[in-house]
């Protein structure tokens, strides 16, 4: 089965005509020569190996091949005719061996399956192909370590495959590569994660990180990066994606989430605190909704949550402050929700 190849490059190349495809004549009917029907009633009979028209019995074929899946159950309890025939087929491995050999261990003590085993493996993997398996096996655990779900794997491998058939990234280490995979797919996943995030889950430098996703951005016209410009555009560059994990870490009351987020809308429109980090914003943001409701949070617990610096933060409320009344909504004052004289003057005391 043929599958649509993720990830088109940006400047597609010039591929030469595509071959001829031949197949079997599907214009081409079996009747029985007896009969003569144009509608014939021909039946496989699978048990004898025949087959054999069905109205006057002449049989037209013997050593009839059954290919119809192999169904075994001997017990109620494995549910229902269970397959035994294999597992359905990867698409992201096509093109590559998805059956293998197990060679057994027992061998007396002589040693010979150790052989059978490193010989097994070199005559069947091909390197890339090896490079390839590795590099999936190291995503799915990776991203089991993060907690993101399957699509994120998936597409993180979808990207990967694509960059290495494309040898994109030729020289750069595996993990960085499959890093910039990882923090690409998130993104298009709408499952934002931060670069730091990425290099303290796959202990990639972040120069390096930086590197190959620039690579992978420019070869396949993917989505721009996180600046104030993109933030509506790019679902996982707005600070306002961030507030849901580092409110749920918090343990913040649900309508902290909607008040911050509002109020970072409200400094975008302002262009307050334009060109600070999407982490330093959130961050900052947070510590001002907090205080502005009522609700004890100190600044350390934000800044271990959101990984930045309290001085940072602090900044980033310093600059809410100074425009408090083009943030606060008046609707928030008068149900009570907010008190503007909860805000501290000064927020390094």
């Amino acid at each position: 089965m043929a599958y649509a190849k993720p990830f088109p490059l940006a400047a597609p190349q010039q591929k030469a005509p595509a071959q001829p495809v031949f197949g079997p004549d599907l214009a081409v009917r079996l009747i029985c020569p007896e009969c003569r029907d144009p509608n014939p009633n021909i039946v496989e009979e699978f048990g004898s190996g025949d087959l054999v028209c069905g109205n006057c019995g002449l049989v037209l074929g013997d050593r009839i091949v059954d290919t119809r899946s192999e169904w075994r159950t001997f017990a109620n309890d494995e549910g229902d005719d269970p397959s035994r025939v294999g597992a359905a087929s990867d698409p992201l491995m096509e093109g590559i061996e998805q059956l293998d050999t197990v060679i057994s261990f027992r061998d007396g003590g002589s040693g010979i399956a150790r052989e059978l085993q490193r010989a097994s493996s070199r005559s069947v993997n091909a390197r890339s192909e090896r490079n390839i398996l590795g590099a999936f096996r190291d995503i799915s655990s990776w991203c089991d370590q993060f907690s993101l779900p399957k699509t994120i794997s998936d597409i993180a491998k979808q990207l990967y495959k694509r960059a290495d058939e494309e040898k994109l990234l030729r020289g750069k280490p595996m993990e960085s590569v499959i890093a910039a995979c990882i923090f690409i797919a998130c993104r298009q996943a709408h499952v934002p994660r931060t670069f730091r995030e990425i290099c303290n889950l796959t202990h990639v430098p972040k120069k390096l990180l930086g590197q190959c996703y620039k690579a992978l951005e420019q070869a396949f016209n993917l989505s721009p990066g996180a600046t104030s410009a993109h933030s509506a555009s790019s679902p996982g560059a707005g600070p306002e994606n961030l507030l849901v994990r580092y409110c749920n870490h918090l343990d913040l009351p649900p309508n902290v989430q909607a008040i911050c987020s509002d109020i970072i809308i409200a400094a975008r429109q302002h262009g307050i605190a334009d060109g600070r980090s999407p982490v330093s914003i959130a961050g900052g943001a947070i510590y001002f909704t907090c205080n502005l409701l009522g609700i004890n949070k100190s600044v350390r617990d934000i800044s271990t949550v959101a990984g930045v610096s309290e001085s940072t933060i602090k900044l980033v409320y310093r600059l809410y402050y100074a425009d408090k009344e083009k943030l606060v909504k008046k609707a928030w004052i008068d149900e009570g929700k907010a008190r503007l004289d909860r805000l501290p003057f000064d927020a390094t005391k």
